[in-house]
């Protein structure tokens, strides 16, 4: 996958097209990314230990990852990410500006 967990990203497509967000979670399998304040559902909850108030929640669901660009450190816009290998580690690194994203 070419984003991971803590990554800033900004959506391309769907209802929350040009947000951006952190993404809280990655699942691999599925290629899917959870990114906050994108993809808000509503959720219906029933009375529990933890909410004894119950009601409905608004949280975010996983969108897909083809749908999420890394935002490049340098000039702060949506970039394609390589791979170059650096001091004997493999690195993600922005393609417009050549910065290295982890």
């Amino acid at each position: 996958m070419h984003v991971k967990k803590g990554d800033k990203v900004k959506v391309l497509t769907g209802k929350d097209k040009g947000k951006e967000g952190k993404i809280l979670a990655v699942y691999p399998k599925k290629e899917r990314v959870l990114v906050e304040g994108v993809n808000i559902v509503k959720k219906h909850q029933k009375p529990s230990q933890d909410n004894p108030q119950g009601g409905i929640l608004e949280q975010e669901a996983p969108i897909h990852v083809s749908n999420v660009l890394p935002i490049d450190p340098k000039t702060g816009e949506p970039t394609r990410v390589g791979y170059e290998v650096r001091d004997g580690k493999k690195v993600r690194i922005a393609k417009k500006s050549g910065e290295a994203l982890d």
